[in-house]
């Protein structure tokens, strides 16, 4: 992906997030994004604080981590990334 980017000419900076889409399963609770999670926004998330959310709002910040398998069946954490949602212009 990355590749495919610079050889276009996009400008790709340190911390910049790629993704190649969800890597969700077929069952409940396997969804890979917020949409597919919400049922198209039809079935809101209820959140730790009682709210609720079908769509992301200006002001949320959202966290992406993961893990990759690893050695003995552990798990290898590949860090996190945090970004807050804000109005566009």
């Amino acid at each position: 992906m990355l590749a495919h980017l610079c050889v276009n000419g996009a400008s790709v900076r340190p911390g910049d997030l790629f993704a190649s889409g969800t890597v969700s399963g077929p069952a409940r609770g396997e969804s890979g994004a917020l949409i597919e999670l919400t049922a198209n926004g039809a079935e809101p998330v209820v959140l730790r604080d009682g709210s609720t959310r079908a769509f992301l709002h200006d002001g949320d910040e959202v966290t992406v981590s993961a893990t990759a398998p690893g050695p003995d069946g552990g798990r290898v954490p590949l860090g996190e990334v945090r970004g807050r949602v804000v109005a566009g212009s």
